[in-house]
């Protein structure tokens, strides 16, 4: 009579690397990245390669001043998602040097200065991003307009034009205008919000022309992420949860004093980006069950107050960050009791 095989262990096999959580993440970007390329041109892509290239640069450069292993700490593809997340989150229209300072900031200053990967108390993409929106604010509010709306998108030929600092064929300012929050934030007072639409094309449907596509695409990819099991939905789940309570609360019908309908502040902006690719950054982010919570609807409230009382017309940026400055407060708080131990 033979004996039963018996396997050999491991017998619980180990989950994704980093790595792989990584490129997953990266993936799921795809979705997003491109709706912005075909609602809004080449821009996004050339500073795409642009911050990828710099990003496993300027990290190298670091590890190797601090005597660490290169090949190791840049196979993680950490400082890949940072540039890319920071790469969407900027301008099309974008010079070279506007790139380079960002994700010197989120490279060098938000992450390595920290002691790299696992000790950053602040999303590095959103640091970098934030660097450049208070030192640089005409270069990062110049948008350009939609496709649908003005003249044609630049072709790629103008877009490099304008990544290198040179002037496009038909002038940067025949390509640009103010995005859908900003153009609702400046002259909704006083009309209707039926009336601001019909007025102003860029608006589209319900959060504006193309960007309504691209935050339907962040929203498929971060399914894809909540599919695979790369995030919880908490963060993400009370985030956009927050931003539809508050915007319900203040639409006031959609008359001239109304902040915008749930669906403006849903799909306009930079908010499925946040909410699925941005907030849950596991390190920077709340660890508890019901810190998760507390902290996404942190973050929604954030973005909702900023963009409707505040002094710009997106506060992602902004909010991911001061979820993050309290989120070790929230974790210690919401800390789950030991079994067996009183409160």
């Amino acid at each position: 009579m033979s004996s039963p095989a018996i396997n050999s262990s491991p017998h619980e096999h180990q989950g994704h690397s980093t790595s792989q959580l990584m490129q997953q993440v990266i993936l799921a970007c795809v979705p997003g990245l491109a709706a912005l390329t075909l609602y809004f041109g080449w821009g996004t892509l050339i500073n795409l390669v642009w911050l990828c290239l710099l990003a496993l640069i300027l990290e190298a450069a670091v590890l190797y001043l601090r005597r660490r292993p290169i090949l190791f700490y840049l196979s993680d593809c950490s400082a890949l998602l940072t540039a890319v997340l920071l790469a969407l989150a900027l301008p099309p229209t974008a010079p070279w040097w506007l790139g380079l300072i960002g994700i010197t900031a989120a490279i060098v200053m938000a992450k390595q200065l920290y002691g790299g990967m696992g000790y950053n108390p602040f999303n590095p993409a959103m640091v970098g991003y934030v660097v450049l929106l208070i030192s640089f604010p005409l270069q990062m509010t110049r948008w350009l307009l939609p496709e649908g709306v003005g003249a044609a998108l630049p072709s790629f030929v103008d877009s490099l034009a304008m990544f290198l600092g040179a002037k496009p064929s038909a002038g940067i300012d025949a390509f640009t205008g103010a995005t859908a929050l900003d153009s609702f934030r400046q002259f909704h007072g006083g009309q209707l919000i039926s009336e601001f639409y019909e007025r102003y094309p860029v608006m589209g449907v319900w959060s504006g022309l193309g960007w309504e596509w691209v935050n339907a695409g962040f929203l498929l990819g971060g399914c894809y992420l909540l599919y695979k099991k790369i995030i919880g939905w908490q963060i993400p789940g009370s985030m956009l949860l927050a931003i539809t309570v508050l915007s319900i609360l203040f639409y006031d019908g959609g008359s001239s004093a109304s902040h915008g309908s749930p669906l403006l502040h849903l799909f306009g902006g930079a908010t499925m980006l946040g909410a699925f690719f941005i907030a849950t950054d596991p390190v920077t982010a709340a660890t508890t069950p019901r810190g998760k919570l507390i902290y996404g609807a942190l973050i929604g409230a954030m973005v909702y107050l900023i963009r409707s009382w505040g002094n710009y017309p997106d506060g992602v940026a902004f909010a991911v960050l001061l979820g993050n400055f309290a989120a070790p407060l929230i974790d210690a708080c919401t800390r789950p009791r030991s079994y067996g131990h009183g409160k």
